[in-house]
């Protein structure tokens, strides 16, 4: 039905389940909106796609190859690919985090889309120092 809407030109809204996109988005608190792309697709780019198993996801664009597309999570460091331009049905066009609204332009936008998702072999040691100095790793 997501894939349908798209499809008919429309701009589709959902509360995300899962929690492979944070810290941008957070699982059962923040919403995406996607559209069918109307442009070509770039590396950071927050896509949603249906993997062969028929799994809907939403991943950032990590690298793009002539065999397809390589996709990541914000939380993740497996890179997974490559996913035919085919399986891509909708570009994220924005986010309702923590309650407001942000998209492209928006700084924690441009942070995921062009410095996070360069930053994918040094993610575990980030968010692990993240989680040492915001309290968060302490039990």
């Amino acid at each position: 039905m997501l894939r349908e809407l798209t499809e008919q030109g429309r701009e589709v809204g959902m509360v995300v389940s899962g929690n492979s996109m944070s810290p941008f988005i957070v699982h059962r608190r923040d919403s995406i909106f996607f559209k069918k792309p109307d442009r070509a697709l770039r590396r950071g780019d927050f896509v949603f796609y249906q993997r062969s198993s028929g799994q809907y996801v939403c991943h950032r664009i990590y690298k793009i190859k002539p065999e397809g597309y390589y996709m990541v999570g914000d939380a993740q460091t497996e890179i997974e690919g490559p996913i035919q331009r085919e399986q891509i049905f909708g570009l994220v066009t924005r986010v309702t985090r923590k309650g407001k609204s942000l998209a492209p332009g928006d700084f924690w936008w441009e942070f995921f889309e062009k410095v996070w998702v360069r930053v994918v072999p040094f993610r575990r040691r980030i968010l692990k120092l993240y989680s040492h100095f915001s309290g968060q790793g302490k039990g």
